[in-house]
């Protein structure tokens, strides 16, 4: 089973004199259970675009967007977790209360709010700050605040966009083990980066994107195997798109 299916997406901005510009064509590719998918493209290629609109945070103008064969509903969304680009976290709450939020958003029993709050602030190194409002927080905390509250109800699916960025090389370790360590469990990991030697690290299954146009979907090494790098791999395809 997959778990993302898209078919066909279709995105259209307002645009200053034109009225409308369309920012995604047809964007199609499936994101297989169990296994992590990089989503790659250049700044503007229409990453956090395509995501939005899968998530339903944005209205598509068309296209059918599947999770585990089924259209996102409560019980659906229960099993995702989510985190944007640039998280908006409440700087005034610390960061046991900002789980504590999110947890109520999802579970109206309180049962075991403390032991999964403790469980995954030691995972990603904030435990020790728990009791800190986070406007003391630095970029690199934040994201990784960001990152617990998208595992605080333990989703089978992890969405995130750009989750290394504002990380120091230290930060970026630690998330990179989380992510390997969740790839363990059989969760599924999608996520959208422009760093290429993570998602070459990381992902069995590609997705690249540019232009709003997919150039490829599926597994990485089918895509890479005539390239000694992804990075190279990744040159010669946007190269023959624009031929």
């Amino acid at each position: 089973m997959n778990a993302i299916s898209v078919d066909k997406l279709v995105k259209w901005m307002p645009a200053q004199f034109v009225g409308k510009n369309q920012i995604l064509f047809d964007v199609s590719f499936q994101v297989p259970a169990g296994q992590a998918c990089g989503f790659v493209g250049n700044n503007g290629a229409g990453k956090t675009t395509s995501l939005k609109c899968i998530l339903e945070f944005l209205n598509k103008d068309s296209g059918d967007i599947l999770f585990f064969g089924e259209k996102l509903q409560v019980s659906t969304r229960t099993r995702i977790g989510y985190l944007p680009e640039r998280p908006y976290l409440y700087e005034f709450l610390t960061v046991w209360d900002f789980l504590k939020f999110h947890w109520n958003l999802t579970f109206s029993s309180q049962l075991n709010f403390a032991s999964k709050a403790e469980e995954v602030l030691k995972l990603v190194g904030l435990f020790e700050n728990k009791d800190k409002v986070m406007r003391k927080f630095s970029k690199g905390m934040l994201q990784r605040a960001g990152l617990a509250q998208a595992l605080i109800h333990s989703p089978d699916l992890l969405i995130l966009d750009e989750p290394m960025s504002g990380l120091d090389p230290d930060g970026r370790l630690l998330v990179k083990n989380i992510l390997k360590e969740l790839k363990k469990q059989g969760k599924t990991l999608f996520f959208s980066s422009h760093l290429l030697e993570d998602v070459e690290e990381l992902c069995e299954n590609l997705v690249i994107i540019h232009h709003g146009r997919i150039l490829y979907s599926g597994e990485r090494k089918n895509f890479q195997n005539q390239y000694q790098t992804l990075e190279q791999a990744f040159a010669a395809r946007k190269a023959e798109f624009q031929t």
